[in-house]
């Protein structure tokens, strides 16, 4: 979930990459205005050619590099094949009739009856830079009900992937990058940050400059809207997870009467600008970490890291603090530094299914030896066993530092310090340090935080998780309130891990069925759990 220089916001399996500020802020619209004129009437024809494409649905390759790499999809369950696409879409949608991109697209269409399908339920699993086209696949038995009467469909969003990639360093080049301290302690070490941070948003200008303008969340909005009328749906039917929230507030507030049936899982606050989103991360996963060490203390064999609560957090806190004076043995030939630990016990907390490969990394390392937190750092990091990179973190500073209008400074960093350490002890210093990671960005940030208000829509389900580290329950209030009365319906989950459907809870599964299947919203501040 993180690299040296933030953590990221995103749903399973990727949280955020260069600042651990939950998802980051959004744009105010690229174009002016906002509603259902998406383009001008000169742009609405120049799109055209664009509305009335057909898609080339063919058999899925193996995933690329910047997708993660590894092998092409498995068989449906009911031995239906994975198809995939390539939609055209504006590089710059101020522009429509200028040059294009493609937006790789995948789908696993309804396996019910066709009198009974309703049309595409399009994903979005977070980052922001995770690709759908390899989450679709990974989640897919967790969506079987509901693709009974959807074709299941994700995308990798623009800069993600096949998606006109951002790219910013080499493989080697990053394995360096996430060596390198994260948290400095004096002015040598903020010196060497600062301008580690400078150097790898350069590489991203010398790679990919044409794309960078492009990459904002109401450019991905506009793609989504145009997927909608591409895929020949007159509403929109989505389920965007972490960041996915995000992007599906900001396309609910430029495009109202379009939405159809929509559900918010592992909800972003839209309301908060970068800092106070990073505060919010530093909170929500020293409460994660926290939960943790209480179910480890609290299981009849006994708890391997510690007698209490505190003696656990306390023992976590000094393998951090021995690290970041001395790594110790990785995954040959790299150590687990100070920072490659924090993201591999930040990776950990997002699902309670991890917690089990915590204990036993934090064992390990107490031994001397740190691969299985080093495995989860990397999981963190989109690194495969082969040293190859999928590009999640290009992406995700690409798209935060086009959305994010601020642009902090060490003095920023400095002042907010004792405010992050007394929210988190073990997370403070590293989200807040994130903060500087558009330090030089090429391209300027959009807004303070997005704008999702959305009169007009269609009702929206929204659901926080009470015990969420990486999008803090209170992100669901807030994005229920913003989207406005009647449209933001908030379902709360009391549970542990990002998000609430993919915890398999029998409650929160059977009413977020029930709408997107049949329409039937839950009344709201229905609590599951």
């Amino acid at each position: 979930m993180a690299s040296p220089s933030r953590l990221r916001a995103a749903a399973l399996p990727w949280p955020r990459t260069t600042a651990l500020t939950t998802a980051a802020v959004l744009l105010a619209a690229l174009l002016a205005g906002c509603g259902d004129d998406d383009v001008s009437t000169g742009a609405t024809a120049s799109l055209a050619s664009l509305t009335t494409q057909t898609l080339d649905w063919t058999a899925c390759p193996a995933p690329d590099e910047a997708e993660g790499g590894g092998t092409a999809p498995s068989p449906l369950p009911n031995g239906a094949s994975w198809e995939c696409a390539t939609m055209r879409a504006p590089l710059d949608w101020s522009r429509p009739g200028g040059s294009t991109i493609g937006i790789s697209l995948i789908r696993a269409k309804a396996s019910g009856p066709a009198s009974e399908r309703i049309g595409s339920l399009i994903f979005n699993f977070g980052g922001p830079g995770g690709s759908g086209v390899t989450a679709l696949p990974a989640f897919v038995q967790d969506y079987a009900t509901l693709r009974t009467r959807y074709d299941l469909v994700s995308f990798d969003p623009r800069g993600v992937g096949r998606s006109a990639p951002v790219t910013c360093k080499t493989d080697a080049q990053l394995d360096t990058f996430f060596q390198q301290d994260a948290t400095p302690d004096d002015a040598t070490e903020r010196t060497q940050l600062v301008q580690r941070t400078r150097n790898f948003n350069t590489g991203c200008e010398n790679r990919s400059g044409e794309v960078l303008p492009h990459v904002r969340t109401t450019d991905a909005a506009r793609d989504i809207d145009l997927m909608r009328r591409v895929l020949g749906d007159a509403e929109l039917h989505y389920f965007g997870i972490s960041y996915g929230t995000q992007l599906g507030g900001v396309y609910a507030h430029l495009f109202p009467t379009h939405v159809g049936r929509a559900v918010f899982d592992g909800v972003v606050d839209p309301t908060q600008n970068p800092e106070q989103s990073a505060l919010g991360q530093a909170k929500g996963f020293q409460l994660a970490l926290g939960n943790f060490a209480e179910d480890c203390v609290s299981k009849p064999e006994g708890c391997p890291l510690g007698d209490t609560r505190q003696d656990v957090e306390n023992r976590i806190a000094k393998l951090l603090v021995d690290l970041d004076k001395k790594p110790i043995p990785g995954i040959a030939p790299r150590l687990l530094t100070q920072t490659a630990a924090t993201s591999g016990i930040a990776q950990s907390l997002y699902s309670k299914d991890f917690w089990e490969y915590l204990t036993e990394g934090l064992e390990q390392a107490y031994d001397g030896d740190g691969k299985v937190l080093m495995v989860l750092s990397d999981a963190m990091n989109g690194r495969d066993q082969n040293g190859h990179y999928s590009n999640i973190t290009s992406a995700n500073v690409a798209i935060n530092c086009a959305d994010e209008k601020p642009r902090y400074t060490v003095a920023d960093v400095q002042r907010v310090l004792p405010e992050f350490r007394a929210a988190s002890p073990l997370f403070g210093d590293f989200l807040a340090w994130g903060m500087i990671g558009c330090t030089d960005w090429a391209v300027p940030g959009a807004a303070y935080h997005p704008d999702v208000s959305a009169p007009g829509s269609a009702p929206i389900l929204v659901v926080g998780n009470t015990g969420d580290p990486a999008t803090p329950y209170e992100g669901a209030r807030r994005m229920a309130e913003a989207l406005g009365t009647g449209v933001g319906v908030q379902l709360t989950f009391k549970g542990q891990g990002h998000g609430a459907y993919d915890s398999k809870d029998p409650c929160v599964q059977s009413k977020v069925n029930a709408y997107l299947l049949n329409g039937t919203i839950p009344k709201a501040g229905s609590v599951c759990g």
